[in-house]
């Protein structure tokens, strides 16, 4: 299993943490960016293998902001947190889209919060804009938009947004590089006797027990945090690996299959936890009828669903919410993420994409429901 995962994963986010990123806290690490930049741009550009799509979620704004304003002692007070997040965010993105330049590499900076990732129709935005960066080959660097949010920086963490990017990208993959060599049955400086986790199942309670707490004074995840991400990875199907940083050509290493760190196996596929996902909505705003060319394509093919084919619109929905598609008699043929509100929709019932603009005053997607956000749920 720990050699099929990485190498098998063609959409990976990497997450690393504060002390890795700023050295614990002494400021940026040029050379410890400079060798993920390397490695990211080795897995984008296929070499020794197949190309590979990479996210990297990094930590280190507010550790590089307290460097720059010269504090050595992480603020309790949310506004300095936030002006620290402010400062160190320049600094961050700049080494970053400095050292994957230096490897042939775009880079793009994007911030999110958990909010962004809660609310449907940002959801979906935040999901096409991030597919978009991929499919042009460019590396999205993802932070939490610290400077706007209080209870982020109170309370959240990065190996959080890792694995809810991990979901939102469908990702084949989180590998979360940390200061500590992976999960151990106990924190291995208090005892020397604890066995070291080569492989577990992502959600096992067991794993919770093992855990302590935060330990680096810089950043704010504890193995813990890991623990929790590396299940909620496992909800779309992504499995999770915990490893050293600093581990020679990791990344590389781990994609040509080989075991390093502890691996958090996910229990379903991503395919399967995306279609159970849908079917669990069992309280839908609403649904759209298709005339007989469009559910036979949906049914033998499985295309997305153009508003050219659609009939009727019932309901009230928004962007980005589940909807249902039924065919001419009524029959529940697919459910899936509506790229256009009801009263959108409506407007584009038996129109040509090419009408869009001048219906809506602007050019959204060419499907209603696109094939790779709907799941067939008859036939």
């Amino acid at each position: 299993m720990a050699s099929n995962v990485l190498r098998d994963a063609r959409r990976i986010v990497v997450k690393v943490g504060s002390s890795l990123v700023t050295n614990e806290g002494k400021g940026l690490d040029e050379g410890a960016i400079t060798e993920w930049s390397r490695q990211l741009a080795a897995l984008v550009h296929g070499e020794g293998g197949a190309k590979r799509e990479v996210i990297m979620v990094s930590s280190g704004a507010v550790a590089e902001g307290m460097k720059r304003l010269g504090w050595s002692q992480r603020p309790k007070e949310i506004h300095e947190l936030q002006a620290a997040a402010a400062v160190g965010q320049m600094g961050l993105v700049q080494m970053y889209e400095t050292k994957l330049r230096e490897q042939n590499l775009g880079s793009a900076q994007v911030l999110l919060t958990h909010a962004d990732l809660a609310d449907r129709e940002r959801y979906l935005n935040a999901r096409v804009t991030l597919l978009t960066l991929l499919q042009l080959g460019v590396v999205p660097v993802i932070n939490e938009n610290d400077t706007v949010v209080n209870d982020e920086i109170k309370f959240g963490d990065n190996d959080t947004l890792g694995a809810l990017v991990a979901n939102l990208v469908e990702a084949d993959a989180l590998v979360i590089l940390t200061d500590q060599k992976g999960l151990y049955t106990a924190d291995p400086r208090k005892e020397p006797d604890a066995a070291f986790v080569h492989e577990a199942q992502a959600g096992d309670l067991k794993l919770e027990a093992m855990a302590g707490g935060a330990g680096s004074g810089i950043g704010k995840g504890g193995m813990l945090t890991k623990i929790l991400a590396a299940k909620r990875a496992a909800g779309s199907g992504a499995s999770t690996v915990i490893a050293w940083g600093r581990e020679q050509n990791v990344l590389l290493r781990l994609a040509a299959g080989e075991a390093i760190g502890t691996l958090l196996v996910a229990a379903t596929h991503k395919n399967q936890a995306r279609k159970q996902w849908m079917m669990d909505h069992l309280q839908m705003h609403g649904y759209v009828t298709v005339d007989e060319g469009a559910a036979q394509k949906l049914r033998s093919a499985g295309k997305s669903l153009l508003p050219i084919g659609m009939v009727s619109v019932h309901g009230e929905f928004s962007r980005g919410e589940v909807i249902g598609v039924r065919d001419p008699q009524g029959v529940e043929l697919a459910r899936g993420l509506a790229n256009y509100s009801s009263a959108e929709a409506r407007r584009l019932c038996r129109k040509p994409s090419a009408e869009f603009e001048q219906l809506l005053g602007y050019t959204g997607e060419p499907e209603m429901l696109h094939r790779d956000n709907m799941v067939l749920t008859g036939h």
